[in-house]
């Protein structure tokens, strides 16, 4: 069968080389996320990123604080890397990064890159100076740093100088307009200032971070066409659950839709007692229901209706989707391309037979009144037949015997 080609054109950019990947130019939008835990403890912020990693985020973000967490950060790289887990940490920093930086080298070399807030990593008189450091720092290194402006800490001084010019214009713009633009100068001239002190664009990624969608939408439009820094997209603060998949669903793929966004993030305040890791299920989810990556296969399924009164094909999809998530990684490591598989798993006749034809492998199960049988499709043709109590653990053997057969081995 015929797999759809994306043809979405993606903004240019200076790629970024992050540890061992690279944001930006023609490479994959890379997914991000960030620990909750804290940094000082050791044993649980290891643990945290090690389940991040394993659920796909391709770069984890630790928060550097205080001196506690910066002296710890050089302990968690290498546990990590005791237990074989190769993601690069990203430092973040606020207020004190230049003295955590400098008084803790180990933390400095331990980090893949650097997140600096222009709006407050310094004030007044200091600023130019403690921003100075840090990227001194970064070069020394040779780190990359993300210039991350954020909606709720934005320098208030270039603020209010903004303002202030157009209040005294003959055709004041919205107060949000000028935040917007706020927001966009900041990083703008920030990443200028990198630049007269050494660091190039290939070392440098930027990020405007808003916790509204249309605004995040309008000021990612206008980033995008005043520079060709890689970008990073996100709601600073999506919200929990469906509202925050949501939020994040609808400004990110529009901007994504245009070619803007070179690594993501998807905010999402966690449930009580929550897998912080489901922010990153959520952006590979987005990626590859776009089109613009693979991450697992894909199962397609019917929401039901009063044909389905059965809830057969609902606990097949889930135990279909948790078997695939669950052996994935072992997948991963030995078969190429099966991260391209489609299955659907259908709950009657209407669209059942259909739908599974356009996938690798389909299944349609019987809907209320139905005859008590499954077709099974397998490439768009009619491959059995299954019936009795035993359809789940039978259409699971069949996935297996498809990914050995029609999947190449690794070496």
């Amino acid at each position: 069968m015929t797999k759809r080609i994306n043809s979405i054109q993606r903004r240019e950019s200076v790629p970024v080389k992050v540890g061992n990947v690279t944001i930006g130019g023609d490479f994959p939008v890379v997914v991000q996320s960030m620990t909750n835990t804290d940094t000082a403890d050791i044993v649980s912020t290891t643990e945290q990123v090690t389940q991040l990693a394993k659920a796909g985020s391709e770069i984890v973000r630790i928060t550097v604080d205080r001196e506690e967490a910066a002296a710890a950060v050089p302990h968690i790289r290498d546990a990590l890397a005791r237990q074989g887990v190769d993601v690069p940490l990203v430092g973040d920093f606020h207020y004190i990064g230049h003295q955590l930086l400098t008084k803790y080298p180990d933390c400095a070399e331990a980090l893949a890159k650097y997140r600096i807030n222009p709006g407050n990593v310094g004030f007044r008189e200091k600023r130019d100076l403690q921003f100075s450091t840090m990227i001194e720092v970064a070069l020394k290194y040779d780190r990359p740093v993300r210039i991350g402006v954020n909606w709720g800490s934005l320098d208030q001084e270039l603020l209010t100088h903004l303002m202030d010019e157009n209040a005294n214009s003959d055709k004041p713009r919205e107060a949000t307009e000028i935040t917007r633009e706020a927001m966009i100068q900041s990083a703008l001239l920030s990443a200028e200032r990198a630049y007269d002190l050494g660091m190039g664009p290939e070392k440098v990624i930027i990020s405007c971070k808003v916790s509204e969608v249309q605004d995040l939408i309008a000021v990612y439009e206008e980033l995008a066409q005043r520079c060709n820094y890689a970008l990073h997209l996100g709601l600073t603060e999506a919200g929990m659950g469906s509202k925050g998949i949501v939020a994040s669903t609808a400004g990110m793929a529009v901007l994504m839709q245009q070619g803007i966004g070179d690594t993501i993030r998807v905010s999402l305040t966690p449930e009580p007692g929550g897998d912080r890791s489901r922010e990153v299920i959520v952006a590979q989810e987005m990626l590859q229901t776009m089109g613009l990556r693979s991450f697992l296969p894909l199962v397609t399924s019917c929401p039901g209706c009063g044909r389905t009164t059965s809830t057969v094909f609902q606990d097949l999809t889930s135990k279909i989707q948790g078997y695939i998530r669950e052996q994935m990684p072992e997948w991963r490591e030995k078969y190429d391309g099966v991260e391209d598989m489609d299955v659907a798993v259908m709950g009657c006749i209407v669209n059942g037979p259909g739908e599974s034809k356009h996938a690798n492998i389909g299944i349609s199960l019987p809907g209320t009144g139905e005859e008590p049988a499954a077709p099974v499709f397998i490439d768009g043709e009619k491959a059995m037949t299954l019936r009795g109590p035993g359809i789940a653990e039978e259409f699971q053997q069949i996935v297996d015997s498809y990914i050995d057969s029609h999947y190449e081995r690794r070496a």
